[in-house]
């Protein structure tokens, strides 16, 4: 987050080792930011049904009348293909999609969401967010309300930044109330 908006937080809050909200309040709108770490392939299925069953509950505890960033791994590939997503998935995504990014679709969709990344046309190295010897991936995502997604001016990988060793990270372009510099 920009250093300029730290005044406009008024609430973190840590649901456990996976989930955060940031809740930033100007003088128009509140914002809500979910955090998220899904749990990766290869962990049980109960571990990963409870994270998603705690995040459900997140963004349903976020007023609709409030705008909400849902940010993070969420270890799913969404593919470059919309398949019967539309609305949802702008069809510019990364890689192919797997049976688990599935589900990010799903909750997109439930939750009248949009994934920012898939709609913004971008070269291969401003998708990736994940790089390894074996493989590159596109695991992280912006996910906007539908009604808030005109606000989203760009969303890419800045290749040179990275978090971790193989992440790279992903930022999001958001116009924000015109009283909130």
């Amino acid at each position: 987050m920009t250093e300029r908006l730290k005044d406009y937080v008024v609430l973190v809050k840590r649901y456990g080792d996976r989930l955060m909200l940031v809740r930033l309040v100007t003088q128009e709108e509140t914002i809500n930011m979910i955090n998220a770490y899904a749990p990766s392939w290869g962990r049980r299925a109960e571990e990963k049904k409870c994270f998603w069953d705690s995040l459900d509950e997140l963004v349903r505890s976020c007023p609709d009348d409030q705008r909400l960033v849902l940010e993070g791994d969420l270890n799913r590939h969404i593919g470059v293909e919309s398949d019967g997503y539309p609305g949802v998935h702008g069809g510019l995504g990364f890689g192919v999609k797997n049976e688990d990014g599935r589900t990010i679709l799903e909750f997109a969709t439930a939750h009248d969401l949009v994934i920012a990344n898939s709609f913004f046309r971008k070269r291969d190295h401003q998708l990736i967010t994940f790089q390894s010897s074996l493989n590159e991936t596109q695991i992280d995502y912006f996910l906007v309300r539908k009604g808030n997604f005109r606000a989203c001016k760009d969303c890419k990988v800045l290749p040179s930044e990275a978090g971790y060793s193989q992440h790279r990270l992903l930022v999001i372009d958001l116009l924000l109330s015109r009283r909130a510099r």
